[in-house]
């Protein structure tokens, strides 16, 4: 029989992102402790969202709101680094970047806690920014998912592949 295994990762779901900017920029539009604030969302390349208002209060409601319409898209805060408002010109902005993958040292600590903590017979191989978990039971690998769902990562944990 052959080895089933799954793979741990960090990835970001772009559309749902692209979905919450877009939803936080419409709710900025509508509110009315947001009307003449200059604040707005806006992406900015791949892995950043930029936050500009006029104040540093305002720039740090509308990150708030960006927060609150990711949770809604079932989306984890740990993927946001937020910035401190910082004063460019008349406006105060945030900059806030998109964080993707596992780190190597993450990665090492992920293997170690299966290594240690998990069932026998479980190997953990690290590729790239992910790791793949294979066992020849399926239930040692349930086993693992909870596991690592139990444990409070920097990072956010998405299972993939699971075969």
């Amino acid at each position: 029989m052959a080895d089933s295994s799954f793979d741990i990762v960090s990835k970001l779901d772009q559309q749902e992102i692209d979905n919450a900017i877009n939803q936080t920029q419409r709710e900025i539009s509508q509110r009315f402790d947001f009307k003449n604030t200059g604040a707005s969302i806006t992406r900015s390349g791949e892995h950043g969202v930029e936050i500009s208002a006029n104040a540093d209060d305002r720039a740090s409601a509308v990150l708030d709101v960006f927060k609150d319409k990711l949770i809604k898209r079932n989306q984890s805060l740990k993927v946001l680094e937020a910035g401190d408002p910082r004063q460019s010109g008349r406006e105060s902005k945030i900059s806030v970047t998109l964080k993707e993958g596992i780190s190597q040292e993450d990665a090492k600590k992920v293997g170690k806690l299966i290594r240690d903590e998990g069932p026998k017979g479980v190997k953990v191989q690290v590729q790239g920014d992910e790791l793949r978990v294979s066992s020849k039971k399926r239930d040692d690998l349930q086993e693992v998912i909870a596991l690592v769902k139990g444990q409070d990562y920097e990072f956010a944990v998405q299972f993939t592949n699971y075969r």
